[in-house]
């Protein structure tokens, strides 16, 4: 079995070419890819921030990502509970605003310095909780490709 990879700026494929005496019933041919650079990730200034009640914060968080159509989410987790979306902002089109956060939580995709910072205004008690800030794609790995015949009890599949 051979492989072939071809690759753009920006775009990846791959190709699972199998020989002729290996195409028959009993074989099934899985090819499997993930190809992205290490390059994707969000970093967040760390620490605790503290505000006076009615105060607008700005929370801080800068990404790089190998993917030219990149989504960036922001999510709230308050004590023992799960994370709650608030927002995402895509580099395409405008992304969406939790229903329930719509007048306290904004924020707008940058680009050129790659960050997309959470503002929060009139903030109050409750508004204390940790904030994540996380980017889509962020699945890296290898690329492989797989072969496997699947036999039956009788050799047929």
């Amino acid at each position: 079995m051979k492989t072939k990879t071809r690759s753009q700026p920006s775009s990846y494929s791959l190709q699972l070419l199998v020989p002729q005496h290996c195409r028959h019933e009993a074989s099934v041919h899985l090819c499997a890819a993930e190809c992205r650079a290490q390059t994707d990730n969000v970093q967040q200034p760390g620490g605790d921030v503290t505000a006076a009640e009615g105060d607008t914060v700005t929370l801080g968080c800068h990404f790089n990502s190998s993917s030219s159509n990149y989504y960036l989410f922001w999510y709230k987790q308050d004590g023992s509970n799960r994370p709650t979306f608030i927002l995402s902002r895509f580099k395409i089109g405008t992304g969406t605003t939790a229903e329930e956060f719509n007048e306290k939580f904004s924020s707008s995709l940058d680009s050129e310095s790659r960050s997309v910072p959470l503002k929060i205004q009139k903030v109050h008690v409750s508004d204390s909780a940790v904030y994540y800030c996380a980017l889509q794609p962020t699945v890296t790995g290898n690329c492989k490709a797989l072969h496997k015949n699947l036999q039956s009890r009788d050799n047929i599949l």
